[in-house]
């Protein structure tokens, strides 16, 4: 725990001041009118947040990566007089655990990084338990749209990924209908999507894009599509079809990655995961890779979110890891965004380089999920799921 000391803040703003020592939460109905006030820090200077914080002494951060604890390692080397506590809580848990922790008027996170932007933006966002913040540093590099309503700091995927060991020459995957065919039966591997909100997402994806999905069956069957009794269009015909075929559900990404991934294998299967976790090819003895030029898509590209827990005992070291996690002035981002400056993950700053060793984005061949269309539907997908 590093040690606290006390600053003279008298030269500070009074409402800086009082905003950063104001802890406590709001009821959960004044919750959304206090997140759409902008806050008295958001328009604090670099060092106005470090003299707070340091005040402060501590953040805690919810984040639904493991990557945390290397943004927490250099956090602390940067300010070592602030306490980096970071947890690492898959974004559902995150979602159940920010709402029942604001219900009870008790936040324990200052900061919320978080994917699943469906559910983040309808049921944290809109009700207040979170806010949004954009330092003032990154606001000219960061496009409109991944400012609001959260700010990203990047775009995670996830996509049909293949053993680039056992299919030298390519993905053996080139329209996504044939993962309904015999040759894959029981050889396509993701995680349950009732366990995880990005999986549900990328079948909720596949409704959304049903024209899409009807044109790549016409394709490659050389017929246009027929949709079973109850089934409503392509999208669901997919995913109807793809089920019947032994689609192998697990518990865990590690698990698709394994599976998927992992050398020696005469004819191992394929999956969906994220194009991110190539990065641990050489460490974990996998041969991962994107499944590239697959119609009509190859996956979803999706944000990655940070938001401000409303009524957090820390707003100031808040603002600051939000800051330390957009990355320094350097063209890959510093030692803040080291651990997401791989390739597969992608930047939304307009100044920084993209990484190496992946397809541009433009190039990846993925839909990038609408998070309000896909609410509006990802409750009847979850439904339609079911009976499966």
């Amino acid at each position: 725990m590093p040690r606290r000391r006390t600053l003279a803040l008298a030269a500070l703003p009074l409402t800086i001041t009082l905003a950063a020592c104001g802890g406590g939460a709001p009821t959960t109905g004044d919750q959304a009118a206090a997140s759409a006030t902008p806050h008295a820090l958001d328009s604090a200077s670099h060092d106005e947040l470090v003299d707070l914080a340091i005040e402060e002494g501590q953040v805690t951060v919810y984040s639904f990566t493991s990557r945390i604890a290397q943004v927490e390692e250099a956090f602390e080397e940067e300010y070592p007089d602030i306490d980096f506590i970071g947890h690492d809580i898959s974004s559902s848990e995150q979602i159940t655990r920010l709402r029942s922790e604001a219900e009870a008027g008790a936040p324990s996170a200052d900061v919320a990084y978080i994917s699943d932007a469906p559910v983040v933006l309808t049921e944290l966002l809109e009700s207040g338990v979170l806010a949004n913040h954009v330092p003032q540093r990154v606001a000219d590099s960061v496009p409109q749209e991944y400012q609001e309503p959260l700010l990203a700091n990047r775009l995670s995927t996830k996509i049909l990924m293949y053993n680039e060991e056992a299919h030298p020459d390519g993905s053996p995957i080139e329209n996504l209908w044939q993962l309904t065919e015999e040759e894959w039966n029981g050889r396509v591997v993701m995680v349950d999507p009732s366990v995880r909100g990005d999986y549900l997402d990328l079948m909720t994806e596949f409704v959304r894009q049903s024209d899409a999905l009807a044109q790549a069956y016409e394709e490659h069957f050389g017929s246009p599509i027929e949709l079973s009794e109850g089934v409503e269009n392509a999208g669901q015909q997919f995913i109807t079809d793809l089920y019947a075929n032994g689609l192998v559900l697990v518990d865990d990404t590690d698990n698709v990655n394994a599976a998927v991934g992992a050398t020696d294998q005469d004819d191992p299967p394929v999956g969906f995961t994220s194009y991110s976790d190539r990065r641990d090819n050489e460490e974990e003895g996998w041969a991962l890779q994107a499944s590239l030029d697959t119609a009509p898509a190859v996956g979803i590209t999706f944000p990655a979110y940070i938001g401000m827990v409303s009524g957090s005992q820390n707003p100031a070291a808040a603002r600051l890891a939000a800051d330390f996690l957009m990355g320094d002035d350097t063209p890959t981002g510093g030692p803040g965004y080291e651990p997401f400056y791989v390739p597969g993950d992608y930047p939304v700053r307009t100044d920084m380089e993209m990484p190496e060793d992946a397809a541009p984005l433009d190039e990846l061949g993925a839909w990038d999920i609408d998070p309000e269309e896909t609410a509006a539907i990802r409750s009847d997908v979850a439904d339609f799921l079911l009976t499966l």
